[in-house]
């Protein structure tokens, strides 16, 4: 298929993008501001999504001041800027003279650059990832940006201030900034340094901090939170007393005085890099026997007064945070769970799960891996390591029957130990271990049956050792919040894939549930053969003179999408990809958002389709004969399909039409396709197709450029082979004037895309506003038909808002004593 190759350019934005070089798709990163759009996120109304006040007030009170410092050089003056408009920095930065052999450029504005052949890039990249924020990673040059959240992060692993220092200078090819060296200290010189432990059923404020220890307890309420305060005083004198009059072993010292020789060196080879991050491996290693010879002290603290004490120590700028000691947890008893001994890691997984349980506890965050890189399988994972009772939340009720046969899968769980909470199944819990729910499951405020209120008053009543928050990006909204209140949980993992909201809400993650422990690079799996390579083209379908002439003349916004997503030629090359793809025996899922369109394509190609009101039992039985039967090669699906479809098989994607401009949800769509394929050889240079359908010189190819899942696109202009394809539909004039006078016959309501709750909707000239609440009718011309419910019409009465005296008043005299 030929045609010009160009990249699909996105603004920036507060996740994971990726750049490419060679025209070679890669996944790139973005963490700049996003724009000024909103996420959709699923099971709750538009209502629930607005903007609290009250939430967004508590929210802010739990980020620690030093979050709210901006960047590394973004108050400095003015940068000299050479003849090509760069900022030079030669003048402040001294090259070493050695440089060739290290690998990162440190910029003063906290922008550092990595190169990616350097024979140290692997030490490198790992240090970078958890200390800083991915940018983009292509070919040879990786970018990443120093923030407060992603050293925060850092320290949270275990890294200390002064050897992200050290390293950083051992690495860089000039002279560290100042100004980076201030705000590493800034940002890393409060968090980490206390702990709220769980042991044995009490809570403990833990730290090897003294100082840090002393300071808090100067704050009464802090002190009053205690268990017991005179004796806690005394125990950290104590503790003060026996540090004053240790002294440091002469191994010990001995290392130090190595590591400050080496450190104050600069013509050392890279050498000194590999010993230095062997060091500080062996270090996170053995972190646990490290704290047991260190000074720490644990202060009991009242049960009752926890989150007292976690908004106070959150003002005085020591946030706690949050490590589960679940193998001294005698309370919570042990599940009889493990992993099956033919279960194996990958070794990026295995890393994300030492960054979570390094130093021998839990520690509360969030994993970023690729769709299709095995999510499932570390929360699983997490779920044996931990032992004790385990609450998984989902977006979808399918996603739920998927977690339910991961953990049958991969674990010795008993069936009778796994419970799933859903509208289509209450299952009793009974002693079971694991629960497996949905979000809108547990944040549902309304009326409740009495079996769902049993469920409810289990779930409360217990102490939850883990919760999986799977696709956590949907986290921070307003709705979604409630989780993390009504059910206690003593640890907290999030799993994604894209951390990425269009709103400025991303950030309380760090918070909500903790720093983000792991991020893989999309590249590197896909160089290994953990997923799928992927060859992603926009296609261009010119419009019909029919259809753009209504498109020009059409008022209507949603009216005028319709008519650019219901193009005849569209139709016509989804159509000849699906025939190609399937004479080559491929699996495909169409995506379309508009389920006009996606009833229209699917009905006339004879295919199976899913969508929001189909129920729970059809959407699995279309999945199950789309997985195992070879007669069905192609489903449509809408949007409903953007999270938690496992469909391994699938290998080609074709979107008709897309939430305008939705990175997250071109990345959640484009794992559809990434697991890793089975029976493709060594020489196959791709084995899983992308297509985008986009119809030429329309507000489409505006909302194409807004998402960037960060793939290379090629763009195609011309299918080779269809003009000589036989029996594709909508050939003839007839044939598509009559579809034309289909689409200017459906209401305003059916012409727009289907709507799920907190989704953005597309207005005139192309900008993006949020969906307002619906009202609790909508007028709109109907046939008799509808009323007997042939268009899943509803008839409904409704009473007005007026009170119930005054309707009595107006209320005939001879029914007004028949009050209601």
């Amino acid at each position: 298929m030929g045609g010009d190759k160009r990249k699909k350019a996105g603004k920036s934005s507060g996740a994971n993008k990726e750049s490419s070089s060679s025209g070679r798709p890669s996944k790139k990163v973005r963490i700049e501001k996003p724009a000024a759009k909103d996420d959709s996120d699923v099971d709750y109304q538009a209502s629930d999504f607005e903007d609290d006040a009250a939430t967004d007030a508590a929210a802010e009170a739990a980020v620690p001041a030093a979050a709210a410092k901006g960047a590394p050089g973004a108050e400095a003056g003015a940068v000299e800027m050479d003849e090509y408009g760069a900022k030079d920095y030669s003048k402040s930065l001294t090259l070493k003279t050695d440089h060739e052999s290290r690998p990162l450029w440190v910029a003063p504005d906290g922008h550092i650059f990595l190169e990616a052949f350097s024979p140290v890039y692997k030490q490198a990249h790992d240090f970078l990832i958890a200390i800083s924020e991915p940018v983009s990673r292509p070919e040879l040059i990786h970018e990443y940006r120093l923030t407060s959240y992603s050293l925060y992060a850092a320290v949270s692993v275990g890294l200390e201030t002064d050897n992200i220092i050290e390293y950083l200078r051992r690495l860089c090819k000039t002279s560290l900034d100042p100004g980076i060296e201030q705000f590493i200290r800034i940002c890393t010189q409060s968090y980490a340094k206390l702990k709220l432990v769980l042991k044995d059923g009490r809570y403990f404020i833990e730290s090897q901090h003294l100082t840090v220890v002393k300071t808090v307890l100067l704050d009464p309420v802090v002190m009053e939170c205690l268990l017991n305060p005179t004796e806690s005083q005394s125990m950290l004198e104590a503790a003060v007393a026996a540090a004053q009059g240790r002294t440091v072993p002469a191994a010990a010292a001995e290392q130090q005085a190595d590591s400050a020789a080496a450190a104050a060196s600069t013509t050392d080879t890279p050498s000194d890099i590999l010993d230095l991050y062997d060091r500080l491996d062996r270090e996170d290693a053995t972190a646990e026997d490290l704290a047991a010879s260190a000074s720490r002290v644990s202060l009991e603290v009242q049960q009752s007064m926890i989150e007292v004490l976690q908004k106070r120590c959150t003002e005085l700028d020591y946030p706690l945070m949050a490590e589960y000691d679940f193998r001294q947890d005698t309370k919570n008893p042990n599940l009889s769970i493990d992993l099956k001994p033919l279960t194996t890691l990958r070794p990026y997984q295995e890393r994300s799960l030492h960054k979570m349980f390094g130093n021998g506890r839990a520690r509360s965050g969030v994993i970023v891996l690729p769709c299709g890189a095995g999510k499932t399988l570390v929360g699983v994972t997490a779920a044996c390591t931990v032992r004790k009772r385990c609450l998984v939340l989902c977006t979808s009720g399918v996603a739920v029957e998927q977690w339910r046969s991961q953990f049958r899968l991969w674990s010795t769980i008993e069936d009778s130990q796994i419970c799933r909470f859903t509208s289509e199944s209450k299952e009793r819990p009974g002693s079971a271990g694991i629960c497996i729910s949905t979000y809108s499951m547990i944040a549902h405020s309304s009326k409740r049956s009495f079996e769902a209120e049993q469920v409810m008053f289990w779930l409360r009543d217990q102490e939850w050792g883990l919760m999986v928050l799977d696709e956590v990006h949907t986290i921070p909204a307003k709705m979604f919040r409630r989780v993390l209140t009504i059910v206690r949980s003593h640890c907290k993992l999030g799993l994604t894939a894209t951390l990425v909201r269009e709103d400025d809400k991303i950030a309380d993650l760090n918070f909500l549930i903790g720093p983000k422990l792991y991020e893989a690079n999309w590249l590197e799996l896909q160089r290994g053969g953990y997923i799928a390579r992927v060859q992603c083209a926009e296609v261009w379908c010119p419009m019909t003179p029919e259809f753009y002439r209504e498109y020009c003349s059409q008022k209507s916004w949603a009216r005028r999408t319709l008519l650019y997503q219901m193009n005849p030629n569209k139709f016509r090359v989804c159509q000849f990809l699906i025939n190609y793809h399937a004479r080559r025996e491929d699996k495909i899922i169409v995506f379309s958002d508009n389920v006009f369109a996606l009833k229209y394509y699917a009905n006339a190609l004879n295919k199976p389709y899913l969508y929001g009101p189909t129920s729970q039992t059809e959407r699995m039985y279309v999945l199950k004969n789309f997985q195992n039967n070879p007669q069905v090669n192609t489903i449509f699906v809408s949007k409903v399909a953007d999270n938690s479809f496992d469909l391994p098989e699938a290998n080609v994607l074709i979107q008709i039409t897309s939430h305008g401009g939705s990175r997250r949800q071109e990345a959640q769509r484009l794992g559809r396709i990434l697991r890793a394929k089975r029976g493709t050889g060594p020489g196959d240079e791709y084995n899983a197709y992308y297509y985008s359908l986009v119809s030429q010189d329309t507000a489409e190819m505006y909302f194409c450029r807004e998402e960037a899942a960060g793939y290379a696109f090629k763009v195609v202009t011309r299918l080779p082979g269809m003009e000589s394809e036989e029996g594709l539909g909508l050939s003839t004039k007839e044939s598509q004037l009559q579809l034309l006078q289909q689409v200017l016959a459906t209401s305003e309501s059916d012409a727009r895309d289907e709507e799920e709750p907190g989704q953005t909707a597309s207005s005139g000239g192309g900008a993006m506003k949020k969906v307002q609440s619906a009202p609790a009718f909508q007028r709109r011309s109907a046939t008799m038909a509808s009323l007997s419910g042939a268009d899943e019409t509803v008839y409904t009465e409704f009473r007005s808002g007026q009170s119930a005296a005054k309707r009595l008043q107006e209320r005939h005299p001879l029914f007004r004593k028949f009050k209601r």
